[in-house]
């Protein structure tokens, strides 16, 4: 797995260059705006379904930023889902196998945690002004001031490398399953195609599985029928370079790590920036 391809430079400021990443950030930009315009035109005071379920997802989302941060900080709420959306579709727009996810690369979650933290600063300083920001620095005792320094420092790193560590590890893996499966393939192949009796016999044995499968209504009779007359089939017919088994099994991981996996850290970063948006906007009367 590499890392993102540039596609093309702009010519200005010395060369500016469009990667893959910056692509899908685009796309998913702009399939959110049309999203956020389709669903929030022609709104009626006796709702449809559509408005129904959108109007539900904003109160849940309004609910659960005023539960963690506050009413106060309801006016985050925006920002927050933004953020959520951008991340998971940002996960999800890799499963198109034509655009790369953009939380795979480092810079993206780089730049929303550092957005989290010069929020969290700008909050801070905004309540306690530069002097009373800088002071906090300094609390309870001089000799803690390096290690709040790095507290701060650590903050977006963590938020930063946890969500990439684990969209960018699932695409690794991911990845080495395809080449796995596709040598797996060409071997399972190779064997069976050296013979036209052994490809037959497997393609019986195979149509046989399929068949008492679909009759006894179980699922793994019916899988390895599949695959046994697949590799009979192809055997036979000296397909030897076709990646059969790369159909499935790729798929299921993708639920996860794709899927699964990019909605849980979605949430997470949502929640992380909630928090440490929350403690640097305490209520008016903790000021």
């Amino acid at each position: 797995m590499n890392g993102p391809k540039i596609y093309f430079t702009i010519p200005i400021l010395g060369g500016i260059p469009i990667t893959q990443t910056a692509a899908s950030s685009f796309v998913v930009m702009l399939i959110l705006c049309i999203a956020g315009i389709v669903l929030g035109r022609d709104l009626q005071k006796r709702p449809g379904r559509r408005q129904v379920l959108v109007e539900k997802g904003v109160t849940m989302l309004y609910g659960m930023v005023e539960d963690t941060m506050g009413k106060h900080n309801a006016y985050w709420t925006p920002y927050i889902g933004a953020l959520f959306l951008s991340s998971l579709f940002g996960t999800l727009i890799g499963m198109t196998g034509i655009l790369r996810s953009a939380t795979a690369d480092l810079s993206t979650t780089v730049t929303w945690a550092l957005m989290t933290s010069f929020i969290c600063w700008g909050c801070s300083i905004k309540q306690n002004g530069f002097l009373g920001w800088l002071k906090g620095f300094t609390e309870p005792v001089v000799v803690m001031t390096p290690m709040n320094i790095i507290s701060e420092i650590a903050q977006p790193v963590s938020m930063a490398f946890r969500h990439f560590g684990n969209i960018a590890g699932g695409g690794v893996l991911t990845s080495l399953l395809y080449s796995a499966l596709a040598a797996c393939s060409a071997m399972v192949l190779g064997l069976v195609g050296k013979s036209f009796i052994v490809g037959a016999v497997v393609l019986v044995l195979g149509i046989v599985l399929l068949a008492l499968g679909i009759k006894d209504k179980k699922m793994a009779k019916k899988i390895f029928g599949i695959v046994f007359t697949a590799t009979g089939l192809l055997g036979i017919l000296s397909l030897t370079g076709v990646p059969y088994l790369e159909v499935g099994i790729p798929g299921i991981l993708s639920l996860y790590f794709d899927v699964f996996s990019g909605g849980v850290q979605a949430l997470v970063f949502s929640l992380l920036t909630m928090v440490y948006i929350g403690n640097a906007c305490p209520p008016p009367e903790e000021v």
